[in-house]
């Protein structure tokens, strides 16, 4: 027996649901539905046993779009939204909302400042979700966020924090050093983890598939968090604008093992991390 694979990061949609203020025309190629009969039979090819289901839209029917979506066998928890700038309402939405499925939450930030970080309605509110057992799932990119997001992990210690897609490495030539710094800043907090995945902004930056440009990138993530605060996702259907499902999986898969993991540090990127931070039930395959 061996524990099975598990794609931290991935979304599910219906074209006609929703708006989707993140996607411009130069993501035609993400215009379409994208539901759980698509992404089923890649998990099976690529030996993925379990996923994360992550909300993509900042409104109150998208908890109800994901609670639906979450009946699918292959998903083993939902990151939410929530209003978290608001408190009040968010403590009322995760009242309505919240399942069994549930194991973080998140609301989208893009570049805009955050001082609502800082405000002691929202740290009460983010202390409830630790008592809860959930994480909060943020993408910091700009060095102002990340100050914020590693002011409340060293205030509230015991909430998890994951960090999504690399928090967005300037793969098109920006400043390079400051994003190390902010990794090494984030990394410096024992309860935020991160995810080896690919953003937006990265995937709409390349003129194609180059796996290959996360290397030096992905090194020093690993070096500064080590392989238990790390976790391997998809983002799928979003990585579709670059290359499909199979080969995106398999290519940051070979990544790790050509960075040098060995067989536990690998397990533990590929699903362990996952497992414990967003408080899955192990995932075993036969062999």
């Amino acid at each position: 027996m061996e524990r099975g694979m598990i794609d931290a990061h991935h979304h599910f949609w219906r074209l006609a649901a929703q708006e989707q203020p993140w996607r411009t025309h130069d993501h035609a190629a993400l215009a379409r539905d994208f539901l759980p009969e698509d992404l089923r039979p890649l998990l099976q090819e690529a030996g993925v046993a379990g996923t994360v289901l992550v909300q993509s839209v900042d409104e109150p029917a998208e908890n109800d779009r994901l609670t639906a979506f979450a009946a699918a066998d292959l998903v083993r928890g939902v990151v939410g939204w929530l209003p978290l700038a608001t408190p009040d309402a968010a403590e009322a939405e995760l009242d309505r909302s919240r399942t069994d499925h549930w194991s973080g939450v998140r609301c989208l930030i893009g570049r805009d400042d955050v001082p609502w970080l800082g405000q002691a309605r929202v740290r009460r509110l983010l202390r409830r979700l630790a008592a809860d057992g959930l994480s909060w799932d943020v993408v910091p990119v700009t060095a102002a966020q990340v100050d914020a997001v590693v002011d409340v992990a060293r205030a509230l210690p015991e909430l998890r924090i994951v960090v999504d897609h690399l928090a967005r490495p300037p793969l098109d030539g920006g400043d390079r050093q400051g994003w190390a710094k902010r990794i090494s800043a984030l990394a410096a907090c024992p309860n935020i983890a991160i995810k080896v995945s690919v953003g937006i902004d990265v995937l709409t930056g390349w003129q194609g598939w180059d796996v290959h440009a996360l290397d030096a990138p992905l090194r020093h993530v690993l070096n500064r968090f080590g392989p238990e605060r790390c976790m391997l996702a998809s983002n799928w259907p979003v990585i579709t604008l670059r290359a499909d499902y199979i080969r995106a999986w398999q290519d940051l898969d070979a990544t790790l093992t050509r960075l040098g993991l060995d067989a536990t540090e690998g397990a533990a990127v590929r699903g362990g991390t996952a497992e414990r931070w967003y408080g899955l039930a192990a995932v075993i395959d036969d062999e």
